[in-house]
């Protein structure tokens, strides 16, 4: 589950790559810095990538999560740092859910 994950947020990222004309995005991989220090997303990219990853993992995977809640900003190591801490954190949200209906 987690390398499909991993492939999504991959995904996203190349199609924000040609819209943001940002090349470091056209081959993300799970150290590929997202967002915070050194990270290839401003806010309002980010806003985009958590809309695209979301509609995504409904679609491909059948589960509904909210990306952006409280609990992802609260954290004292952003979620959106990386490929790697953001495919952990999503992979902690469906384990907290439990079995989607």
């Amino acid at each position: 589950m987690k390398n499909k994950i991993q492939h999504l947020i991959c995904q996203s990222l190349q199609n924000l790559s040609d819209e943001l004309e940002n090349d470091a995005l056209k081959h993300p991989n799970t150290s590929t810095k997202i967002y915070g220090g050194g990270g290839e997303l401003d806010s309002l990219a980010l806003v985009s990538l958590i809309a695209d990853l979301e509609e995504s993992l409904q679609s491909e995977l059948g589960v509904n999560v909210t990306l952006a809640d409280t609990r992802a900003m609260s954290q004292r190591n952003s979620p959106f740092r990386d490929v790697e801490s953001l495919s952990a954190y999503i992979l902690e949200l469906l384990n907290t859910q439990g079995p989607q209906q």
